[in-house]
Parts: C-alpha cells; structure tokens; sequence
C-alpha cells in the first residue's frame, strides 16, 4: 500500500482474511494485529518518510506451526540495538518509541534485514506451544 496513514485501517482487514486460514483466538490475533500496524507505521512513518509515492509491503506466509509477518518499506534503516527501552524512567512521556518494544514483547521473534532496497521486519507467531 502506499506510505499514507489514512490507509491503515487495510491491515486489520487483510489480517481478517488471513485469520480464516490460521484459526488464531482472540489473544494471539490481537497480538498479531498490534504488531503489524505497529510494523506498518513505522514502515510509513519512519521508512518511508510519509512519502505517499512509496509503498509498504505486507506479506503473510503461514503453516501449522508458525505465522511469519514481513513488513518492508524504501529506508536506509537504523541500529535496532540503539532503539531507547520505552519503559526507562526518562522515555515514559514520550510520545514514541515503543513499537518495536510492542513487537519484541507481543511475537515470538522479531528480525530487522537491511538491504540497498530497503528495510523488512520479520515478527514469527508460533502456533504450536
């Protein structure tokens, strides 16, 4: 989709029609919900710098074990290890910061790739415990 906030809202529609295939309860869909648009956002916000002439890609591949989210926009990227903790006393007011927190906490596992192309999250939900 185009890096354009007002188009958000297609990520819990395109999550519906995974969740047909994937059977997930309510607590792990809301969790892979959250996580996506966080993933999104940041895509947008971040990656692509609201430039509504680029776009944001939003994969799903799924199986009986895991669900595997891509999130990939055109930024540079950044240092994922350098990302302030949002629950660190002097970051509690501010405005952001705490998506890829929310991710790290919500999904199994959570990766950053970085390439000439761009920058991809990848957030796995493990379906079998």
């Amino acid at each position: 989709m185009h890096s354009n906030p007002k188009l958000i809202h297609r990520v819990e529609k395109f999550l519906q029609k995974v969740n047909k295939s994937a059977h997930l309860d309510e607590i792990q869909f809301n969790k892979v919900l959250i996580s996506t648009t966080e993933a999104m956002n940041n895509a947008i916000f971040h990656g692509n710098k609201s430039d509504p002439r680029k776009k944001v890609y939003l994969t799903c591949e799924l199986s009986t074990e895991r669900m595997i989210l891509r999130v990939r926009d055109s930024g540079a990227g950044f240092n994922p290890h350098k990302i302030a903790n949002p629950l660190d006393e002097s970051n509690l007011l501010r405005e952001s910061g705490r998506g890829i927190f929310l991710m790290r906490t919500l999904m199994d596992k959570v990766q950053f790739h970085f390439s000439e192309e761009g920058s991809e999250v990848e957030m796995v939900l493990l379906l079998i415990k």
